[in-house]
Parts: C-alpha cells; structure tokens; sequence
C-alpha cells in the first residue's frame, strides 16, 4: 500500500503484516494465487500426511482418510472468492468425519488449521454480523455432533477443538479486516486532504496572477488614458507638452508589456516563477519618476533602517503601493500625492495620502485628472466598485498584514498598508 503525503506526493510504501498478507491485499482479485494453493497443499501434506504414512495415527481406510483429508483442504484454494461455503464445506467435511468416525489427522477431533483458516478468511472478507453468523453456525454444528460421534463411536477420543479453534481465528480475521478499512479511510481521506489543498493552491495561483494583470494594466491603462488626453488637448497649442504626454504613453506601454511578458512566462512554466525578475521595493522610485514625467506632483520618502525582505512582501508592497498612485490618478482629482514607505522594527508601513476632493471610495466615481498643470480630460461615466482596493487588502491579509484605505479628515484620501518585517530567505 503507499498512502499520499498532505502535500500530494507519494509517501513512503507500507508493507501490510503477515496475516493481512494471506488475507489479500487490499484490492487483490479474489482469486486464487499462489497462496491459496500452498495453504492448501500444506495443510493436506502437514497434517493428513503423516496419518496416511504412520498407520497407527490414523483411524479408518486410507481411502477415507485421504479423501476426507482432501476436501478439507481443497475448498482453502477458493476461500477468497466464496469464504462462506468455503468455511461451510470445511465444516461438513469435519462433521462428516466425526460421524463416519475417521480419523485423517493424528490429532483428536482431526484437530489442524483447516477450519480456523476457513473462519479467519469468513471474517475478513465479510462484514462483522455475518461473519459471526458463519462462523458460530460452523463452530456450533462441529460441536453438536460430538455427542452423534460418541455414541456411534465409543472407543475414539472427541473434543470441541474445532470450536475453540474458530473463536481467536475470527477474533484475528475481524481485526484484520477492521484495521484494513481503517487503513483504506485513511488513504483515501489524506488522499481528499492532499486533492483540496492542491486546488487551494491553484485557486490563490489563480488569484495572484489575477491581481498582478489587474494592478499592471489598471496602472498602465489608467496612465495612458490621462496622457492621451492631455496629448490631445495640447497637441496644437503647447505641441512640446504633447510630445511628453506622448513620450509618457509610450513608457507606460513598455513598461506594461514588459511586466505582461513576465506573468505569461510564470504561467507557462510555474517552475521559472524564482527566475523571473517581479517588482520589488527598489522599483518603487523608478515608478514614481514615471508618475512623475506623466505630470503627478509625487513626493517619495523612506524613514527607518532598510533591511532585507521576502520577495511576497517586496512584491506585495510594490503592488500596493502601484494600485494606490492609479487611485490616485484616475480618481482623485489631485496633481500632487505623498509616498511614504517606513521600515519599522517589526512591520514595513506604505502610506499612500493626495489632497484631491475625489469620491470617498477611491476604487469607485469619476473624478478629473490633473497633468502637466492643466487641466485633465474628464473621467468617464461612474463605474462600479472596482477590484484595486479588494485586491490589496487581499495582498496584505495573505501576508498577515492589514490595510486601511479612507478619507482622510482633512480631505484627500489615504491608503496606509502594514506588512510584517518577514526576513528575505536565503
């Protein structure tokens, strides 16, 4: 048997016991093998044999006693396919044997493994009320005819061997067929386990992925359209402010394309995802400096001692803080912003603030963009809630982290993301 780790791959095997083993493996065919046919052989050689070579340990015709001998161990070849009438012929052949009065074994009562293998097999391969049943019928019918055999036979020895046989026989084939179901539960529920937590995995994959194509294009969409705006108003009357507007536009779709190649190539081949270059902390001035040459008054300051972080929240803290400037520029009706990234002893903090009157919710309503000190293109009809404010809430939550996104008393809005200090792995 080899059970699933929780993660999904394979665990190490496990070898069944002895007496599971001449039982069937759990999904055996139930037909004879090799086994079956040397438990029978065994017990015919073992323990008839002597009584048809030792005349004296024998009682009755060698014919008698090899063919009672015989059909006691021959029905052992099938116990697997049919273990009730093979526990059922097994015990006619010994009650047969106590009223004929022959003896094919040396032992009182014809006394050997034959019957309590026939019990063993009864109990593991069926459920436990009837193989109860079986197996007390059985025991019970070799017992009864005891008193028949006596007195038919007054000089041969009779005892209830058979009876007190098939008592531990059942005890051990039930606990065998018990412990497999358990084992087979167990397997197929780490099995569930190890199936449930792969799909979670592919659905945060899913997610993640998501979120990275909605903050690269939400960013490079919402900056191309403000640009291509202003560039449309100044193309004849400031035409050199239009040629920037255009040059802006014209770095947005790169950098957008760029970051696009990136997350197709991380969908391709998840295992090259450590291998692709993804935004981190160090990117952040080269996004300001962009927001900036498109006409965004943007003041960026760090505080605290930089240290090392893991690449989710250096990724984690880029997108965040990308997500809050888009805000910022499709709704907030504002030309100037704040960023802040402050490096705390136990958490890195991104605060996002701009003075705009805009709509209360960031994410949502239609505001007018400022650039270049002009007046911006007005914002489309109002949209619905969109998914930047819910994505980096997301962000910050798989991390531990929080985020907070409102107006701020004073007017403006801010976005203010805590992230823990997780050190970078090595």
């Amino acid at each position: 048997m080899r059970f699933v780790d929780a993660d999904g791959r394979p665990g190490e095997a496990v070898t069944p016991p002895w007496f599971a083993r001449l039982s069937g493996r759990p999904g055996h065919r139930a037909v004879p093998d090799v086994i079956d046919y040397a438990i029978a052989a065994g017990c015919f050689v073992a323990f008839t044999g002597p009584a048809l070579v030792v005349p004296d340990l024998r009682i009755g015709s060698p014919l008698a006693v090899a063919g009672l001998g015989a059909l006691a161990a021959a029905p052992l070849i099938v116990r697997r396919k049919w273990p009730v009438a093979t526990l059922a012929a097994v015990a006619v052949v010994y009650v047969a044997a106590t009223l004929t009065g022959v003896r094919f074994t040396p032992f009182v009562s014809n006394a050997g493994p034959n019957f309590a293998i026939a019990v063993f097999t009864v109990a593991d391969r069926c459920g436990r009320r009837p193989s109860l049943i079986a197996a007390i019928t059985a025991g019970v019918a070799t017992w009864v005819v005891l008193p028949v055999g006596i007195h038919l036979h007054p000089g041969q020895d009779q005892d209830a061997v058979q009876l007190l046989a098939g008592i531990p026989a059942w005890i051990v084939g039930d606990t065998v067929r018990a412990r497999r179901g358990y084992r087979q539960r167990l397997e197929l529920e780490v099995r569930r386990r190890g199936a449930e937590q792969e799909g979670r995995a592919r659905a945060e994959e899913r997610l993640r992925l998501s979120r990275d194509v909605h903050d690269v294009v939400s960013h490079s969409l919402s900056t191309i359209a403000v640009r291509s705006g202003v560039a449309r108003l100044l193309l004849d009357e400031q035409p050199d402010e239009a040629r920037a507007a255009l040059a802006a536009i014209e770095t947005a779709s790169r950098s957008a394309l760029d970051e696009l190649r990136q997350l197709l190539r991380q969908i391709r081949d998840p295992a090259a995802e450590d291998e692709t270059a993804m935004p981190t902390l160090d990117d952040l001035p080269a996004l300001v400096d962009r927001l900036r040459r498109s006409g965004l008054d943007l003041s960026y300051r760090q505080t605290g001692r930089l240290r090392p972080y893991s690449a989710a929240v250096e990724l984690s803290a880029y997108r965040i803080a990308q997500e809050a400037l888009t805000n910022v520029v499709k709704h907030a009706g504002t030309s100037h912003a704040e960023v802040e990234v402050a490096h705390g002893p136990s958490e890195l903090t991104i605060t996002v603030t701009d003075d705009g009157p805009g709509p209360a919710r960031a994410d949502d309503g239609p505001g007018p963009a400022r650039a270049s000190g002009e007046p911006g293109p007005a914002q489309p009809n109002p949209r619905s809630p969109g998914l930047g404010i819910v994505g980096m809430r997301e962000r910050a939550a798989l991390l531990g982290g929080q985020l907070t996104a409102e107006p701020r008393p004073g007017g403006g809005f801010a976005v203010v993301a805590r992230l823990p200090a997780e050190e970078r792995r090595r």
